[in-house]
């Protein structure tokens, strides 16, 4: 095996059934970047080089192939693979969870979990077509903890948060969406960059950085725990009227 250079390092193939599982040299590589294999060779690829590409990525697939590389978080360790965001380029609208759930990161797609079928529920009533939402997360890898064999959610810290803006960043410069909607104070987090109190703004139209407009309101797996049937409906129907009002925020704009 080569010495590992700045950028890139390479072996035999041969070499690589011994390499790729050698703990010294995951230790070695860890947090540095990320390893794939070509035709001939295994090689190492930086997280500046990965972040060059991301950068120069003009295409949602070109984005979601270095966003399979990421490693700006130990995240990537623990879960079964990225889960970027999905829609199209041409979406008015985006949607931002807080991460992928058990069902999201098995199947490597947002929202196709129960929350993501609520949220469905709410875009058809209110008159959103989904097909003309982009849905993505502020934190791309599920984040969790083992209780028996079962994979419990566990929320994303500022750190987390953080690290993974710069894909969200990148997702917004390709989508060009007209409004975006903060689900949840995850979500908030990461557009605003500062802790948000929804019960303060929920409904308000408002304003990023760049100009663009935000919306912030609940995330409907907040839903999903309320017990009480009659008030699990009362606060899926002001999920709605949320919704609602947002679309119609936009047409008033176009």
């Amino acid at each position: 095996m080569r010495v590992p250079c700045v950028e890139t390092f390479g072996c035999l193939v041969m070499d690589v059934l011994m390499t790729a599982t050698n703990p010294p040299l995951r230790t070695l590589l860890r947090g540095a970047g990320a390893l794939f294999w070509t035709g001939s060779f295994v090689v190492h690829r930086t997280g500046a080089i990965i972040e060059r590409a991301a950068r120069e990525a003009t295409t949602l697939d070109a984005l979601r192939a270095e966003e399979a590389q990421c490693e700006r978080c130990p995240l990537y360790e623990f879960a079964t693979q990225v889960v970027p965001g999905e829609g199209r380029v041409s979406s008015r609208l985006m949607l931002v969870g807080e991460q992928p759930g058990d069902k999201e990161d098995l199947a490597g797609r947002p929202f196709v979990g129960p929350a993501g079928r609520l949220l469905d529920e709410a875009l058809e009533r209110a008159g959103i077509a989904r097909e003309d939402v982009f849905v993505t997360n502020a934190v791309k890898h599920f984040k969790h903890e083992m209780r028996g064999k079962r994979r419990l959610h566990k929320r994303p810290n500022a750190y987390e948060i953080d690290r993974c803006k710069w894909w969200l960043e990148r997702e917004r410069a390709i989508v060009h969406p007209q409004a975006i909607v903060a689900l949840g104070a995850t979500a908030a987090r990461s557009l605003f960059g500062r802790v948000i109190t929804i019960t303060k703004v929920r409904g308000q139209a408002l304003v990023l950085a760049d100009g663009t407009a935000a919306f912030v309101t609940i995330h409907p797996s907040a839903l999903l725990r309320i017990q009480d049937g009659a008030e699990r409906q009362q606060q899926f129907l002001a999920f709605v009227a949320d919704l609602r009002k947002i679309a119609k925020s936009m047409e008033r704009k176009s």
